[in-house]
């Protein structure tokens, strides 16, 4: 019996789309024509590259309305927030077109020969298997600078989201160019015998960190190159010094970006005692006058939960940290009503014994903890397997830049604003939260073959 993959709209619990998996033949009929198209695409010159990318920005602009409604129905994110989205991967596609054939210029190495330089030509065939939170960033900040690069991509998106990874699809088709990254619709369970393929060149993961040590292991043995961008439990520190309301909206703002469901939302708060309750009050206040309900609705803040089984295990990790001495500031319960609901929740007293203290918690609940030295911070900030972004808080910025460089461990620090991936910064993290770069110069060069040419 062939699979079935589906995608039920959180808010309704009603089934949305049925999608029939890809047979064996399909799978190896589409990993045939990005062999093919491979061997035409990494001869094109770059500003041919980059005019492909400009035709599929217009073509995401064309679309941003009914992308966003779609998102908001598969995975329940807010529509304002999903036309943002939208937005960002028109600009990072507009940012390689414009960039991509300057961060792959050949570089001259002085060696008293006719010629000597580095060179970077593409590898062939990248697998990209991506997530449902950000449905399209999450494909398009790894398809730009792959295409840019000279490769061909295939695309394993997440099944709850099977709609959005076709409408990608016709987004591509509608500007001319499907062939550059064709979607498999395929279960989770054939991803990693797909890695192994031969015709596969190297791989790109943004999931749980699980998930990438398989991937990984399977990347390995076949001595292909993988970049792993997985799980986080950023923490925001808030110093004594701090404009305690200001520092509040941004936390909040980090917090509950996407419902809460980023690798790279703020997670944790470690904030100092001397400003504690002011800061519990001014997170309360924000964190309630967000507008919680239907997605499809331009005023929402904060919508459900992708699915029922992930609210679920949010209310669990809550539930724990309270009967381990939390305590709920607001929110911490399950609305009545269909939907995957949970309400924006503050915990407080939360100490190291606690799911809220060193588990990712993946939706709109923050965990306060309070410390009583800057010291007694960045330790508690950097006890975490994660290591993928942080953000230091404070009216001496001089002092947190010098905190975020030497005593942060994360692999995006920022101050006095919420950590967030851009075009133009490099985007990953270290320790459990991965390895490789997506994004600015240090992304578009991870899958190319960094050549050494010496002409005597």
């Amino acid at each position: 019996m062939a699979t079935i993959l589906t995608s039920i709209d959180p808010t309704t619990q009603k089934t949305i789309g049925s999608y029939q998996a890809f047979t064996r033949d399909e799978v190896q009929n589409a990993i045939e024509r990005a062999q093919q198209t491979f061997r035409y695409w990494k001869h094109t010159q770059f500003h041919d590259r980059a005019k492909v990318l400009i035709d599929i920005a217009t073509k995401l602009r064309d679309n941003k309305d009914m992308l966003a409604r779609l998102a908001a129905s598969e995975m329940g994110k807010p529509v304002g927030q999903g036309m943002a989205e939208v937005e960002k991967c028109a600009v990072t596609l507009e940012y390689y077109a414009m960039h991509g054939a300057a961060f792959l210029a050949d570089e001259t190495i002085e060696m008293g020969v006719s010629k000597s330089y580095v060179t970077f030509r593409p590898l062939g065939v990248v697998l990209a298997i991506m997530p449902w939170n950000f449905p399209y960033w999450q494909v398009f900040r790894a398809f730009a600078p792959t295409i840019m690069a000279g490769n061909v991509m295939l695309l394993k998106h997440a099944s709850n989201v099977s709609g959005c990874a076709l409408a990608i699809q016709q987004v591509l088709k509608d500007a001319g160019h499907a062939d550059l990254m064709q979607t498999l619709l395929i279960p989770g369970a054939d991803i990693l015998p797909l890695i192994d393929h031969e015709a596969i060149a190297a791989v790109t993961l943004t999931g749980s960190t699980e998930a990438g040590k398989q991937v990984a292991a399977v990347a390995g043995r076949n001595l292909k190159k993988a970049v792993l961008e997985l799980g986080g439990s950023d923490a925001y520190v808030v110093l004594a010094d701090a404009d305690v309301d200001a520092a509040a909206t941004i936390c909040v703002a980090g917090r509950t970006l996407n419902s809460g469901q980023s690798c790279i939302a703020a997670k944790r708060f470690i904030v100092a005692r001397e400003v504690i309750k002011a800061f519990e009050v001014a997170m309360v206040q924000k964190m309630n006058a967000l507008k919680f309900g239907d997605p499809k609705d331009h005023k929402t803040g904060i919508g459900p939960l992708a699915r029922l089984d992930l609210r679920d295990e949010l209310h669990r990790q809550v539930l724990k940290s309270v009967e381990m001495g939390a305590q709920v500031l607001c929110g911490g319960f399950i609305p009545e009503g269909v939907g995957a609901y949970y309400p924006p929740t503050v915990l407080t007293k939360v100490t190291n014994d606690m799911p809220a203290y060193d588990e990712e918690l993946f939706g709109p609940v923050a965990a306060i903890i309070t410390v009583d030295s800057e010291r007694h911070a960045m330790e508690l900030a950097n006890d975490s397997i994660y290591g993928l972004g942080g953000c230091i808080l404070s009216a001496d910025s001089t002092k947190a830049e010098h905190l975020a460089v030497t005593a942060m461990d994360a692999g995006s620090c920022f101050v006095n604003d919420f950590v967030r991936s851009d075009a133009r910064l490099p985007f990953g993290g270290i320790k459990q939260s991965g390895y490789g770069r997506e994004l600015g110069k240090f992304g578009i060069r991870e899958f190319v073959n960094i050549k050494s040419v010496y002409v005597k």
